[in-house]
């Protein structure tokens, strides 16, 4: 490295710790990191450290397993209160520290520092006395969640920018991120991290607590806000002020809110040879347009990358949901799919004109995330400029985000009996789709509903047609299609109408190439 450059960064480096050293000793608040963000992106970019003890970077799985937080020393227990932090041990694939702070009422920062004493080595067999201040891996917040005698893990944040959280009966899956940059588009994908936060100290009564977040990466820098409000849905209130950084590769596309799943195998598309009927974190990406259409998307395991776009203008919320809510429709005792949250972004504020863009990955197996959806401004700030949004992000079970009108319940893909041959069903895939909601169920007897179907240039609907469905008290809708260019997609559209009103979602699908 030149010698002017390495001064460069020396002295930036110097800087920035001076001036959040001096905001720190005047004060913590969303303004001093704001401005502590912008400065950190007017500098160049310094990777973190990552030099761990030889026994930690060295440190198996099953090793790194062993090493839990002793409750007994969790930040607040002390003192009673209703919120209480525990943190995560370096190692392995966790090798960039974070620092944490408390903020107390009076706004000053008080550093939690890492201390070998609060963690159990199990059956490791090193002296961790000698490692001094590590940092942290990450951190979670715990609350009486589902009942007043035991604090619950509510959420987690832990590697680059991920966080997760979980409302009353659930149990984690989806993960949710601060910033995603050139998931698709770019020379490769970009994973910005969270180095720094701070926890304000809840009041003795609290019901929310508060977390903030310094983001840095090669190509931008961001200041971060949640106020996290547990309960049966439990909210994130999140704010954002994300800088581009000067003098660096242009970002290609900058996904805000970022989502990210897995879906391995379900109704539309069983997995030969799996016990299980289903297995996924989420079943469908739902959109509400800023135009008033609500759109559903079920999600799929394509065999090369897919990115499907959903242009809009003042988007009133998008999320990766779990409809499917019942045991039955996964048989699988250990996973409980059933009870993994679907996450819902609401936008606070007008985000403007721009796109919901989901990413859909090739995955072997479930224990891969092959799932992303996130929101794409169409414009993006110059460099040392804010762009400022707020959303909040419901993390919710049973009783979820839905159409006002009707929605889709399940999607199911192939043929029952029929005189078509084996050549002729690949040809003319057909799909079976239950709609159930108020708009529906409001409808007299004998109601005429019809399905309106549609496809693009590659596809044509030969069949469309919607009956009741006596079973469920739903509305059922059979559709065949004829492709045109086996090795193209073809997109689908289809929704129900009664008269001249429409009276359900978009379902929206994309048939694979074969």
């Amino acid at each position: 490295m030149p010698r002017a450059l390495r001064r460069v960064l020396v002295l930036g480096a110097l800087l920035a710790w001076f001036g959040a050293a001096c905001a720190q000793a005047q004060g913590f608040d969303w303004d001093s990191l704001t401005h502590l963000a912008r400065v950190r992106a007017s500098e160049p970019y310094v990777a973190p450290g990552d030099k761990l003890p030889e026994a930690l970077a060295t440190i198996s799985y099953d090793g790194l397993r062993d090493i839990r937080f002793k409750p007994a020393r969790a930040t607040w227990r002390d003192q009673g209160l209703p919120f209480e932090a525990q943190y995560f041990h370096l190692g392995l694939y966790q090798k960039e520290p974070v620092r944490v702070h408390e903020i107390a009422p009076d706004g000053q920062v008080q550093h939690i520092a890492y201390r070998s004493d609060d963690f159990d080595y199990g059956a490791n067999r090193f002296d961790a006395s000698t490692w001094g201040d590590l940092g942290h891996a990450g951190f979670r917040l715990h609350y009486p969640l589902n009942n007043a005698a035991y604090k619950d893990e509510l959420v987690v944040f832990l590697g680059a920018s991920y966080f997760r959280a979980l409302g009353a009966g659930q149990q984690y899956g989806l993960s949710a991120r601060g910033l995603a940059i050139d998931t698709v588009g770019g020379r490769g994908e970009e994973f910005p991290r969270f180095s720094e936060f701070w926890i304000r100290r809840p009041a003795p009564n609290a019901t929310e607590v508060t977390v903030y977040a310094l983001l840095e990466s090669p190509r931008a820098t961001g200041a971060y806000r949640f106020v996290i409000r547990p309960g049966q849905q439990t909210t994130m209130v999140v704010g954002a002020r994300v800088f581009l950084r000067e003098g660096a590769e242009p970002v290609r596309t900058l996904g805000i809110a970022p989502l990210t799943s897995m879906f391995l195998s379900g109704e539309n598309q069983p997995l030969p040879g799996d016990f299980r009927p289903e297995v996924h974190d989420s079943d469908g990406l739902m959109i509400a347009t800023g135009e008033g259409e609500w759109l559903w998307r079920p999600l799929q395991r394509p065999r090369t990358i897919q990115v499907n776009s959903f242009s809009t203008t003042h988007p009133r919320g998008f999320g990766l949901m779990q409809r499917d809510r019942a045991f039955s429709s996964y048989e699988d005792v250990e996973a409980r799919y059933e009870r993994r949250p679907s996450t819902w972004v609401k936008p606070i504020g007008d985000w403007g004109p721009g796109r919901v863009e989901l990413v859909l990955l090739p995955t072997p197996d479930e224990t891969h995330d092959n799932i992303v959806a996130y929101w794409v401004p169409e414009r993006l700030p110059e460099p040392g400029q804010a762009l400022e949004l707020s959303y909040e992000l419901a993390w919710q079970g049973d009783t979820q985000q839905r159409p006002p009108s009707a929605w889709v319940t399940q999607t199911r893909r192939g043929h029952g009996y029929t005189r078509l041959s084996p050549a002729e069903q690949a040809a003319q895939p057909q799909f079976v789709l239950d709609f159930a909601g108020p708009a529906l169920d409001a409808l007299p007897s004998g109601a005429p509903v019809r399905v309106v179907a549609t496809a693009n240039a590659n596809g044509r609907v030969i069949d469309a047609r919607a009956y009741p469905n006596p079973a469920t008290r739903s509305w059922r809708v059979s559709l065949r299609v004829v492709r045109i260019d086996p090795n193209q997609p073809v997109e689908l559209r289809a929704f129900l109408q009664h008269l001249n009103d429409t009276v359900s979602e978009t379902w929206t699908h994309l048939l694979l190439p074969e």
